[in-house]
């Protein structure tokens, strides 16, 4: 079985709607483009090491109209490379024209869509896609959450865990990584159970 790698930029209060560019998803956001003042060499780096091994994507629709507009026409890059060359699948509950080569639309079962691509991939990155995080999240369909958390607060748009959390345990798989511009790379893996309780007022049994 593959794993499904969710790959995501958050600020500080875990806002991680359009950090790429003013215009990503603007609906009632005034703060698109966030992350471009913060991306460093380290952070750089740590985001292309991040899809080592990616042999496919799970998009949302919207993230999947931006990529669609941008990658096929990068030039000769990694990223280009890679996101052209590999299967591209597409979250969405309308029926969008997907032009991009490679691209296949999931069947409306999203759950069982994605353990079916588990089946057939190594490894399944999926890149911004709030929405659909959101249903990963609340299925715990993911194997890694990969989270650069930034050094803003802004106060408004799409959370991070924006309706889909549920208890959930997970693991930091590594030590964070800080960058020089203070952008903390935080690796989870998913984990077993859901949180435990407990006292903080009784006797501890050293």
């Amino acid at each position: 079985m593959g794993f499904v790698h969710i790959e995501l930029f958050t600020t500080l209060d875990l806002v991680g709607q359009a950090p790429g560019g003013p215009e990503e998803d603007p609906t009632g956001f005034a703060f698109g483009g966030w992350q471009a003042p913060l991306i460093d060499e380290v952070s750089g780096a740590q985001v292309d090491a991040a899809y080592e091994g990616t042999d496919a994507l799970l998009l949302g629709r919207r993230t999947y109209d931006i990529f669609a507009a941008y990658w096929p026409q990068a030039g000769d890059n990694p990223f280009a490379r890679l996101f052209n060359r590999i299967p591209k699948y597409v979250a969405s509950r309308g029926k969008p024209e997907l032009t991009w080569a490679g691209s296949e639309l999931l069947g409306p079962d999203l759950p069982a869509a994605v353990r079916e691509l588990r089946e057939r991939h190594q490894q399944v990155t999926v890149v911004g896609s709030l929405d659909l995080v959101q249903t990963l999240l609340r299925e715990k369909l993911y194997d890694r959450l990969d989270l650069w958390v930034h050094p803003i607060v802004l106060g408004t748009g799409k959370k991070v865990f924006d309706g889909g959390a549920v208890p959930t345990n997970i693991t930091l798989l590594e030590p964070p990584a800080a960058s020089p511009r203070g952008t903390v790379l935080l690796r989870y893996g998913l984990a077993e159970g859901i949180p435990a309780t407990g006292d903080m007022s009784a006797p501890r049994e050293d």
